[in-house]
């Protein structure tokens, strides 16, 4: 069987750094498209199902914050942003609009790589893991069920729609329900970091996480429960 060849977006308004990630990452085997606005890059990334958008912060026009804010409200496509040194303020941002990672300019094309492949990995990982849990691939909580072969989450009657990372991060709390994790530990295993990462990366998503459930179940909501001085867990048992 034949392996399906991942399509990424590079999205930069300097022809220099498209040209640069485009010869690294088809060095790997993907395939790239490119964009050098936030508005031509909003189009295609509506238009196509890529695997991964590698979006710039600061793009002209409309930003790379509001390209994946808008692209958040139709799909939930993994992206990794491309923030200039400093700008914490951005890369918070991009988390609180759904951004999967980012990189720090001047990045390492090898971080780059690295990063691109972990998300991928995750993202992919679908048929892996319901081999994994077998019959066990749907999970049922009182207020809470994920269907794991449709990546499917329904909180008090109603479907949520989730990015890779947050299903990622919830369905790994919900294997082991009751289970304390520690911030390093989920970094490690749900976003696969050994060496990079922010440990507010993990918060962010868990933040996220619990606005989207509270919206539809407050009990789901509660559930993702913070072990001050340790980390987080899915409560089930009181």
């Amino acid at each position: 069987m034949s392996e399906q060849v991942n399509r990424i977006l590079v999205v930069d308004d300097e022809e220099r750094i498209r040209r640069l990630l485009k010869m690294y990452l088809e060095k790997e085997g993907y395939e790239i498209d490119e964009a050098e606005d936030g508005e031509s890059a909003l189009k295609k990334a509506m238009e196509y199902d890529y695997d991964l958008v590698l979006l710039d912060v600061m793009l002209p026009g409309m930003d790379g914050i509001e390209v994946c804010n808008r692209l958040r409200q139709a799909k939930a496509t993994p992206v990794l942003m491309l923030t200039a040194k400093g700008e914490e303020v951005n890369r918070v941002q991009g988390f609180e609009v759904g951004a999967d990672d980012y990189v720090v300019k001047p990045f390492s094309p090898r971080e780059v790589i690295y990063r691109v492949k972990a998300i991928l990995r995750r993202s992919s990982a679908t048929a892996f893991l319901s081999q994994e849990t077998g019959s066990s691939s749907t999970i049922v909580f009182p207020s809470l069920t994920i269907e794991h072969d449709a990546h499917r989450v329904t909180a008090g009657g109603e479907e949520i729609s989730l990015t890779p990372k947050e299903y990622e991060l919830l369905h790994y709390l919900a294997v082991s329900p009751d289970k304390v994790f520690s911030r390093e530990e989920l970094l490690k295993d749900v976003w696969n970091y050994e060496f990079f990462g922010d440990l507010r990366t993990v918060d962010t998503h868990v933040k996220r996480l619990r606005e989207k459930l509270n919206k539809v179940s407050p009990e789901a909501a509660l559930m993702i429960t913070t072990v001050w001085g340790v980390g987080y867990k899915l409560e089930v048992g009181k």
